[in-house]
């Protein structure tokens, strides 16, 4: 019989029964860090008795992504979002999500984008005017807020957005607060139970509306509306439940992950003045203060771009992806057995030195078609996941970012007063510690 290959080696550092568990919860970038200079890219550990591989590397990475759905399960490792979405979209059984997926795809369609421009542009503008000619903000709780209404106007509409008011979004911080991967979500705790009742609330402000969609689907148009036409021309009669669980993890993914990213391309670029100095220009040539700008004007934003694509590296707001091992999975060297969870990690992908060049350096030019680092392999860059499960609102995300950046330095000038904020790392989506910008409106 042939000698059989040993599964990843572990890092150092567990404890008796529960392994990594508290250093995860704590600082699990720590332990990727560790793990890489044990081990390199490949490597495990446990979270209590569950074995957990690192497919890190280009190869590693690419298996991860194109077995999923195969020998790798999505679902089964986000059973902490069913009690929020369940149902919904990579949430609900593999069939149930391909009859979903075009339905969403049907959201970021390319004249949906080109509405969405306008929009980000008019609710960037009222925080601009809100802050009025000089003084301090806290920038990240700021941007919250920001993309929450963004999301809300984009996506549920005015009507909508202003009939569910502030409450609705403060019931969205209930649910991000009772996030938790490790702990089973049916527990009797307090976050959860807080969680429930959330979701009851939730609920209940949406069910009239999604009523009156089905009473007169023709009357109006919004994301709401599109769910129930669609689900219901499109896919079999489903419950208000599933409707509702659809909405809520479309507009969770709308703005949790994007606020954080979005506060860390103005701290890095504030952070890095050189390179700042390029956007400034291309922000003066391409564009006009007072007046909106279209597709055309944003394509010439390049050096913006590559900014944004840099926090994405540097900064992602979802460092970690997971899923099931449905069936042994060969990464060369290793095997992962049947039974493990898999993960990949922005930390290690986003810093391979065979793929980046000087990774920990704030480096956009990288992107420029003369180098175009991230055009080397598929899955080098994992921000917004990859392969057919990849953010399918990624570019609506990225065009926020550029929009709040391109209006931001268009009308001030900008300071740190939090010269280096450190990272957020939840156990949702990572953001900046809060991080105070000095400003004074420019002639």
């Amino acid at each position: 019989m042939p000698n059989q290959k040993p599964t990843p080696p572990q890092v150092s550092g567990a404890i008796p029964v529960l392994g990594h568990a508290l250093e995860f919860r704590k600082s699990r970038e720590t332990i990727f860090e560790r793990g890489y200079a044990e081990h390199g890219a490949v490597f495990s550990y446990k979270l209590a008795n569950q074995n957990v591989a690192v497919f890190g590397g280009t190869q590693s990475q690419r298996i991860f992504f194109s077995e999923t759905d195969h020998a790798l399960n999505m679902q089964e490792p986000y059973r902490f979002l069913q009690a929020m979405f369940e149902g919904a979209l990579f949430l609900a059984p593999h069939d149930q999500y391909l009859k979903q997926r075009p339905m969403v795809m049907e959201l970021f369609k390319r004249q949906k984008m080109l509405d969405y421009l306008q929009i980000m542009q008019v609710e960037v503008q009222k925080m601009l005017d809100r802050w009025g000619d000089e003084g301090e903000i806290e920038f990240t709780d700021e941007m919250n807020l920001l993309v929450q209404e963004v999301a809300g106007y984009c996506f549920l509409g005015a009507e909508v957005h202003e009939q569910v008011g502030r409450e609705f979004w403060d019931l969205y911080g209930v649910l991000s607060a009772a996030l938790d991967p490790i702990l089973p979500p049916d527990l009797p705790l307090p976050k959860f139970w807080k969680r429930d009742r959330a979701k009851a609330k939730m609920t209940a402000i949406l069910k009239p509306m999604i009523a009156a969609r089905r009473e007169a689907p023709d009357q109006f148009d919004d994301l709401l509306q599109h769910l129930v036409v669609y689900t219901m021309e499109n896919m079999d009669e489903i419950s208000d439940e599933t409707i509702v669980n659809l909405l809520l993890a479309l507009m969770f993914a709308g703005h949790e992950t994007t606020a954080g990213q979005g506060a860390w391309a103005v701290i890095q670029l504030l952070q890095n003045p050189g390179y700042l100095a390029l956007v400034q220009a291309e922000i003066e040539e391409h564009t006009t203060a007072g007046e909106h700008f279209d597709h055309r004007a944003m394509a010439k934003l390049t050096h913006t771009a590559w900014a944004v694509r840099e926090t994405e590296r540097m900064q992602p707001s979802a460092d970690i992806l997971m899923r099931t091992v449905h069936e042994d999975v060969d990464l060369g060297d290793f095997i992962v057995p049947k039974g493990w969870l898999a993960q990949v990690s922005a930390d290690i992908a986003h810093n391979l030195p065979e793929v980046w060049s000087n990774p920990a350096q704030y480096d956009p030019l990288r992107y420029s078609p003369d180098r175009a680092e991230d055009k080397q392999d598929r899955y080098s860059m994992i921000g917004f996941g990859g392969g057919m499960h990849k953010c399918t609102g990624m570019n609506f995300a990225n065009n926020e970012m550029i929009i709040v950046v391109t209006l931001l330095f268009q009308q001030f000038d900008v300071e740190l007063v939090t010269k280096n904020p450190g990272v957020e790392r939840g156990l949702g989506a990572n953001r900046p510690h809060k991080t105070i910008l000095r400003y004074k409106r420019k002639a």
